[in-house]
């Protein structure tokens, strides 16, 4: 993760994404929870939840900062927040564009965990680390999830780790009190997807479609039958991601019982390509609330 040395300084971007910004107050969970104690929360009332994607650093770490907060006070359960990566081979064109954006602002893990350090201590959902495995591996996934802990995000997704090296990945998780989200997809063969619903920390994360993601016309209607199979070997909460765009789709997948909904692509497009900041997350409020409006 290299961003432009010529960029914004990571204490220039930092100083900015502190500054105030004035949202409605009320997130959606108890502060300092754990991920699985928001999605608990979330399952003890009878909701689905809440859990959007955005790029860090896209259109720069200010706005990364202020849509954090927007989204708690709009109500998320859960945050996930892509780390940019050159080469994010299970992510489609919108998300490939906006880490290219973030890294060409300057987007760098060190800046990135200490805009974090100074956010998640505002906020009352759970921020999850998505990075691919490469950087992590640069890093070394020991110092990689002590920054990670350090910065106060409260788990992990890695798209791309490969299953055979989930368990060292997950015990060095855990050391760092980190839950280790894993994903199932519809090609997961049935003794594999029991054996990630067991390792999986957080939540069990449904992939609704094999390809990468992006916003789709439609839900894949197999994703129905995939959580039926789902819940009857755990009673993880399991939230299902990609493709999913539209209130129709959340309000389906609720429908078809899901714990959570995750929304990533079109939520990344309100912020990376709008004209400004501004109208930047002026956009991302309305699509939010459009989208909070058809959950139960």
């Amino acid at each position: 993760m290299s961003g432009n040395p010529t960029a914004t300084s990571p204490a220039a971007s930092l100083a900015e994404a502190t500054a105030p910004m004035p949202v409605p107050a009320g997130g959606g969970c108890e502060r300092g929870l754990s991920v699985s104690q928001a999605m608990s929360k979330v399952m003890e009332k009878g909701k689905t939840a809440f859990i959007p994607y955005i790029t860090a650093g896209d259109p720069d770490l200010a706005t990364t900062a202020a849509a954090l907060r927007l989204l708690d006070s709009l109500g998320a359960d859960v945050v996930e927040l892509g780390m940019p990566f050159s080469d994010p081979s299970v992510d489609g064109a919108v998300i490939q564009a906006s880490a290219a954006r973030a890294l060409a602002a300057g987007a760098t893990s060190d800046a990135i965990m200490a805009m974090l350090k100074e956010v998640t201590p505002e906020l009352s959902c759970p921020v999850v680390i998505y990075s691919y495995s490469s950087p992590i591996a640069e890093q070394g996934t020991a110092s990689f999830a002590a920054a990670v802990r350090e910065a106060g995000a409260k788990g992990l997704i890695v798209p791309d780790l490969p299953y055979a090296e989930t368990s060292a990945f997950r015990d060095e998780a855990i050391k760092n009190d980190l839950e280790l989200v894993l994903l199932t997809t519809p090609s997961t063969p049935a003794e594999r997807m029991k054996e990630i619903t067991e390792a999986s920390g957080g939540f069990v994360y449904l992939v609704s479609i094999d390809g990468v993601t992006g916003a789709r016309t439609n839900v894949n209607p197999r994703a129905e039958s995939l959580l039926k199979e789902i819940k009857e070997v755990t009673d993880k909460a399991v939230a299902v991601g990609y493709g999913i765009s539209t209130p129709d789709h959340v309000k389906q997948i609720a429908e078809w019982g899901a714990d959570g909904v995750i929304i990533g692509s079109a939520m990344v497009k309100q912020l990376g390509e709008a004209a400004t900041r501004e109208e930047g997350l002026k956009r991302l409020e309305v699509y939010v609330r459009s989208l909070k409006d058809a959950l139960p």
